[in-house]
């Protein structure tokens, strides 16, 4: 009987252009194959379990897998992070978050400034961050204005050196902002804090003390009923951030992918019994939104490496899962976020091997089968495929 069941996103790892990609200008991305095509990629491990198996990868495809695998359709509106969680976890976002392609309204801005106590900001402009940060990075440091801009995606992102505004109160902007813009007339999914050090363009770099501040109208998820069961739901990474700590009864907070991985071994070490869901988001942070094939390449293998780790601390009534929330092609010219598939790779001792469980309608089936597998009430957003990998 399974009574625990590990779940680890690969923050941006996609396998394919969905069927709507060309809506969200994403024909062509494939996130799996554009750094297999440009590297040397070897990910021994994630073979084994059935990752080059699943349907329209056809990549060194094994005879035999030592795990179920296939890949999820997102129904949600959206291909961000909190959107493929939330789906993930029984929640479909429709109608969307509103997206500002031409930067935000004057109105929005001026409430900002207004509740902040702030004199003014810099920015207001569509972008990538760490172009931004060149580009803005000296003149935040002159003034100590924020640094306010967007991306594809529905979100508020707010810059500043950790020496100017410190972490703390870029949090306190970060949720004045979120109050703001909970306003259906702006309707943005997701505000984030973007601490940064350094001296000058050439050196400034992004900090882990990043945070997002979600906006808190989704519905019901398996967390909410997994926590309610008194079971644990054990959230590893950004997590709590993406849920604003609903549904969970333990937050850790992580540096990046290697700490990640550390801090998930730990916990399954431990006898609880429920959730562990993590989250690795350097794969998306990092090298997804810098094009950084090779780094995002290097990251891939180094989670192959510890999944021997991960797998050999794994008790016998643990269930593994592997997937992710979007894709993130850093082989293609955008920065942002790909509307892609997401791969399923399931490996536990009941698990049946060699198991092909196809394309999946909705990220939301993920949800239904971990409600299932623990005996609890299904949230109905999704099909359980728990009788296709039990053995």
């Amino acid at each position: 009987m399974i009574e625990r069941v590990i779940t680890i996103i690969l923050d941006g790892f996609g396998v394919g252009e969905l069927p709507d990609s060309k809506q969200y200008g994403d024909e062509g991305s494939n996130t799996l194959k554009g750094i297999y095509n440009n590297t040397d990629l070897k990910l021994p491990n994630l073979k084994k379990i059935g990752l080059y198996n699943i349907e329209g990868i056809n990549l060194e495809k094994r005879e035999k897998t030592i795990g179920s695998y296939g890949k999820a359709i997102e129904k949600s509106v959206g291909k961000n992070s909190p959107v493929g969680h939330w789906e993930i976890c029984g929640t479909i976002t429709n109608p969307g978050f509103k997206t500002y392609p031409d930067a935000f309204p004057t109105e929005m801005i001026e409430e900002f400034i207004q509740k902040t106590n702030i004199e003014g900001i810099l920015c207001n402009q569509v972008g990538s961050g760490t172009e931004i940060l060149k580009r803005y990075g000296e003149e935040h440091i002159k003034t100590g204005y924020p640094i306010i801009y967007t991306s594809a995606d529905s979100v508020f992102q707010i810059a500043a050196h950790e020496d100017v505004i410190t972490v703390e109160k870029l949090y306190e902007m970060c949720k004045i902002a979120r109050k703001i813009l909970d306003n259906p007339k702006y309707n943005i999914g997701t505000v984030i804090a973007r601490p940064f050090i350094g001296t000058n363009p050439e050196n400034f770099k992004r900090t882990y003390n990043r945070k997002d501040f979600e906006s808190s109208t989704f519905g019901k998820t398996i967390l909410d009923i997994i926590s309610s069961e008194g079971k644990d739901v054990i959230a590893i990474g950004k997590i709590g951030d993406l849920f604003v700590g609903r549904g969970i009864t333990k937050q850790i907070h992580t540096k990046g992918n290697k700490d990640g991985i550390k801090k998930t071994i730990e916990e399954i070490k431990k006898d609880s019994k429920g959730m562990i869901f993590t989250n690795l988001v350097d794969f998306d942070m990092l090298y997804g939104h810098r094009n950084d094939i090779n780094g995002y390449k290097d990251a891939l293998e180094y989670f192959d490496k510890e999944l021997i780790n991960i797998i050999k601390e794994m008790k016998e009534t643990d269930m593994l899962i592997i997937t992710a929330d979007h894709g993130n092609d850093p082989s293609t010219p955008s920065t942002d976020h790909s509307r892609e598939y997401i791969p399923i790779l399931i490996y536990g001792k009941e698990i049946k091997e060699n198991n092909n469980i196809g394309i999946r309608q909705t990220y939301a089936d993920i949800g239904e089968t971990i409600l299932d597998i623990l005996g609890l009430k299904s949230l109905n957003t999704g099909t359980s495929f728990k009788n296709e990998i039990i053995k």
